[in-house]
């Protein structure tokens, strides 16, 4: 189909994970388990556009009642962050984490491809307790991030 994506298997073959492929699409489907929880990778090539992109997909939508504390707690943890960010679909409470890079597809490593992936799944995992804290317990995002961030 295309050099990135068959970069994307090839890293995934080699790394030893398990994935399973979006059919007709260039996107790669993963499951994932942190420290603090588990949930949904989508890895995507965009050749035409000569980009690579690393979805997490929590496993829970914020309900109706904590869109604004979960956004905002989203917002806050997006500050500072160097390698991706969260985004949150107010329309149903999606709520995401997506680390990209636009390359060439021959600049495309494996060691890229880890990095990115690395960086995103670590990140999710960091801020996945207090999403959870907001959505289960009705916690405050200034609370989340306090414990989180220190």
């Amino acid at each position: 189909m295309g050099v990135i994506l068959d970069k994307l298997r090839q890293f995934f073959e080699v790394d030893d994970w398990k994935y399973s492929e979006l059919e007709g699409e260039t996107i790669l489907r993963l499951g994932f388990q942190g420290d603090h929880g588990s949930w949904t990778i989508f890895a995507q090539a965009k050749e035409d556009a000569e980009q690579l992109i690393i979805y997490s997909m929590l496993p829970n939508n914020a309900p109706p009642a904590y869109c604004d504390e979960v956004a905002k707690f989203l917002h806050m943890a997006n500050y500072g962050l160097i390698v991706g960010n969260f985004e949150f679909d107010y329309s149903d409470g999606e709520i995401r984490f997506k680390s990209s890079v636009m390359a060439p597809a021959q600049d495309i490593t494996n060691e890229l491809i880890r990095h990115l992936l690395y960086a995103n799944v670590v990140t999710v995992d960091r801020y996945f307790p207090g999403i959870m804290g907001i959505i289960y317990a009705g916690r405050t995002a200034e609370d989340c991030i306090e414990e989180i961030e220190g």
